[in-house]
């Protein structure tokens, strides 16, 4: 099993940036969150996942989730984490398909974390803790607001889970409301 300190070692190895390395909190955050709502019993797995999921993108932008399991193997990381590390980047830099819950909650929740978090800095209180699902659906519909989150990657997680997008919405949101802080 990777420890959270291997993760973050080498999370941070690859990553500098601090938007990155909040990113990589959020979504760890989230992935623990859906574990346990989701009665999984391996949270930690999940979240390692989530913390390490975007490990090659600030270095290797272009080569993202191709570039990710020679940098996993520095760890020893499973093929498990690896393959889902790999399938968030589905149809867009990869053909890992999500096929296990847990990769498709972290499909489905990537770009959205980005969505919220963009939404949250647009409030007085730059917190997702006051934010409504009406007023980040709003968000969601707008384009031209956080246009580098695809939405259709996140409509195309919601159905990979089976799930309407308002379900994927407000429990991304709920997930983010009780983990701020946190991270």
């Amino acid at each position: 099993m990777v420890t959270r300190e291997q993760a973050l070692e080498l999370l941070k190895k690859y990553n500098k940036d601090d938007f990155h390395l909040r990113h990589a909190f959020t979504v760890e955050a989230v992935m623990r969150w859906f574990a346990q709502n989701l009665g999984q019993d391996n949270v930690d797995f999940w979240a390692t996942v989530g913390l390490l999921h975007d490990i090659d993108f600030e270095m290797y932008p272009t080569e993202h989730c191709k570039k990710a399991p020679s940098l996993l193997a520095e760890i020893d990381a499973p093929e498990e984490m690896v393959h889902a590390i790999c399938s968030h980047g589905y149809g867009l830099c990869c053909d890992i398909k999500p096929e296990h819950i847990m990769e498709r909650v972290l499909f489905a929740s990537d770009e959205l974390t980005g969505l919220i978090w963009a939404a949250a800095l647009m409030r007085p209180s730059k917190s997702t803790k006051d934010m409504e699902l009406k007023s980040l659906k709003k968000k969601f519909k707008d384009k031209k607001f956080a246009a580098g989150c695809d939405r259709e990657v996140i409509k195309q997680g919601a159905e990979l889970l089976g799930w309407e997008l308002d379900e994927l919405l407000s429990k991304t949101l709920l997930a983010m409301q009780e983990t701020e802080g946190t991270f």
